[in-house]
């Protein structure tokens, strides 16, 4: 796919491996929209990005664990644009970020549930009207082969709580919102997929895990910038991606009534259920 004149919108992209897929879409003529929490960094995106030649990519400021600033980016997003070719859901946060111990949203919900998965359902949908009016358009959920089955007894996890236990819940719940929403979709010309970009890429996340990196934010980016753009995938829809290979998740995807109580759930704690 030609990006030349293409929105896209990319979370958590003043950072990591977002950073550099929003770069090569810039080169490649796209009309960028970034967002993160700190301005500073995101200066540093837009100043590099003219300093090679390319449109300033535009920067949205919000912090992901609150619903009410997810709602805020939306209407931002909708405010400036008619369409919105791309939806890249990237912003996420490790298992051990701020460290290892249990944390709550500002909605008082797991924050690794609520930042990964939360605000990336919300803005799917919210987001649905623009990405509709651009069809053929594309959302790429980047989630993780870390994936770990939904407690519907105690979705929060307020017992035997780890860190890895809940990224990799959050992570699952990205792949099953991805077939659900593909589902919900179909003939809209909307397409919906997840993938897990690289394992453990040399990024803050990872390092802020204690983990040595073993692949390069260039190898996650190229899987990422091949969902996005590839002409192979135009048209597919609700699948999982390990790099750039076609595979499957945790067997609780393709449970549809775990799917339904999941997106039952989600539109409860996101308030578009009200």
């Amino acid at each position: 796919m030609d990006m030349a004149g293409k929105t896209v919108l990319i979370t958590g992209s003043t950072d990591g491996v977002g950073r550099y897929v929003a770069n090569r879409l810039a080169a490649e003529g796209a009309k960028v929209l970034i967002h993160g929490r700190d301005a500073a960094r995101a200066k540093a995106l837009i100043d590099e990005s003219v300093k090679a030649g390319h449109a300033a990519p535009t920067f949205y400021q919000a912090d992901l664990s609150s619903m009410a600033d997810t709602r805020d980016l939306a209407a931002a997003v909708t405010r400036d644009h008619q369409r919105l070719d791309v939806f890249v859901s990237n912003a996420g946060i490790g298992s051990q970020n701020d460290g290892s111990q249990r944390q709550e949203s500002r909605d008082g919900h797991e924050l690794r549930f609520a930042v990964n998965y939360l605000s990336g359902f919300l803005l799917a949908h919210l987001l649905l009207p623009l990405l509709k009016a651009a069809a053929p358009s594309r959302i790429i959920n980047v989630a993780s082969l870390g994936q770990h089955p939904v407690d519907f007894d105690d979705v929060m996890i307020t017992k035997g709580y780890s860190g890895s236990r809940a990224y990799a819940q959050s992570k699952l719940s990205q792949i099953m919102l991805t077939i659900d929403l593909a589902e919900e979709l179909k003939g809209a010309g909307v397409t919906v997929n997840a993938l897990h970009p690289a394992t453990y890429m040399n990024t803050t996340m990872v390092r802020a895990g204690g983990i040595t990196p073993m692949s390069t934010v260039e190898q996650g980016g190229a899987a990422i910038l091949h969902l996005v753009e590839g002409d192979d995938v135009a048209g597919r829809s609700g699948l999982f991606f390990n790099g750039m290979n076609e595979a499957r998740a945790n067997p609780q995807a393709y449970d549809a009534d775990a799917r339904r109580r999941l997106r039952a759930l989600s539109l409860e704690l996101t308030g578009l259920s009200s």
